[in-house]
């Protein structure tokens, strides 16, 4: 197997918010290409953190910053001189949107600006990929995936922050960027990831291991509440592949493109919790609490329609819901037995993802 047809190997790749869940993903996934990882974030986000458990400060070069400091990483960014670069930090979680509105705003929205402000003053040839949110949509909470030309924005400040940063995107591409033959960008939309090493507060699959950890029921605020659960690998594979397809010009630049997962992985959180448990050894019947207790307004329904990067990309996600639960069991087990080194796991999950993807004929695997 040939990943992504080596283009990363030995190419400088900045990724901004590396320190967290995804980004640590995305760097053990990057490192396995071969790839010279740079990362830019403000601190690790989160105690025990899967960037420190993996070890991955010794293995890239690291730079912690403010990314609302603009010139702080204008002059990182120029520094380093990437060949890719990837714009995943922000504030993700949104209950904390709740509590910490103006930050959440000024990090998702500042914080685009400061990298659209990086690649507008680029020299060099470089591939960027902007990671929002399925957030960013306006939702109205109808049956339908939304599409990438749907409206932005929704009534929270979560959703508005996300919204917001799309339109900072488009202004700065219609304004600069598409007239800059050395750059190549994508926008990425994705959400409700979930995979071992997440250690998020008000996050479902966070709260099911740790209460599981202590053989402890986990309580849970809306049973009933649907979401199109997908594994993180799912989405930075779509991310992978639209920086391949830009890099070797076969997409049109300055594209959005939706990442999610079949319609078959839309699941209750009971049932999640559930399946979680039975993986883990424990009575189901027992797993879970309801609190009933909702301390904000929730999204009841939001999906993704990826026909765009179907038709586009030929990407459409890999695992079935119960590989999802198993290789997430499968992770936390890993680390609250402790008897897993934790890196080589990664990497094999990465590995199996990979061999998955090869087997279903995805081009970025073959």
């Amino acid at each position: 197997m040939t990943m992504y047809n080596q283009i990363f190997k030995d190419k400088k790749i900045l990724i901004t918010g590396n320190t967290g869940f995804k980004g640590s993903w995305l760097t053990t996934w990057l490192l396995k290409c071969g790839a010279k990882v740079y990362g830019y974030s403000i601190d690790v986000p989160t105690k025990p953190s899967m960037f420190e458990v993996l070890g991955l400060e010794k293995q890239i070069k690291q730079c912690y910053g403010d990314i609302r400091d603009k010139k702080h990483f204008v002059d990182y960014y120029n520094e380093v001189q990437p060949d890719f670069i990837f714009h995943l930090a922000a504030q993700a979680i949104v209950s904390t949107s709740y509590s910490e509105p103006f930050d959440t705003i000024a990090t998702n929205v500042i914080g685009t600006a400061t990298v659209m402000e990086a690649i507008r003053q680029t020299t060099w040839n470089v591939t960027a990929v902007v990671i929002t949110s399925d957030k960013a949509y306006d939702n109205v909470e109808w049956i339908w995936g939304y599409r990438e030309n749907d409206a932005m924005g929704g009534k929270d400040v979560y959703s508005g922050s996300k919204g917001a940063a799309e339109l900072t995107i488009k202004s700065y591409w219609h304004s600069f960027i598409k007239h800059m033959p050395n750059v190549k960008m994508g926008v990425a939309r994705a959400g409700n990831v979930i995979g071992g090493g997440d250690w998020s507060c008000d996050r479902i699959v966070v709260d099911t291991v740790k209460a599981f950890s202590n053989e402890m029921a986990v309580e849970i605020r809306s049973p009933k509440a649907t979401r199109p659960w997908q594994h993180v690998l799912e989405p930075l594979s779509g991310y992978l592949r639209l920086a391949q397809a830009l890099y070797e010009e076969s997409i049109t630049n300055g594209e959005a493109f939706n990442f999610g997962p079949r319609a078959e992985q839309t699941k209750t959180v009971k049932q999640l919790v559930e399946d979680i448990a039975v993986n883990w050894g424990m009575d189901k019947d027992k797993a879970v609490q309801v609190t009933g207790h909702v301390p904000f307004e929730e999204a009841k329904l939001l999906k993704l329609n990826c026909d765009k990067a179907l038709a586009y990309l030929n990407w459409h996600s890999v695992l079935s819901y119960e590989e999802t639960v198993k290789m997430i069991t499968d992770w936390y087990l890993g680390y609250y037995e402790g008897d897993s080194d934790l890196l080589i796991l990664t990497q094999q999950q990465i590995s199996e993802f990979e061999k998955e993807a090869n087997l279903q004929k995805q081009p970025w695997a073959v």
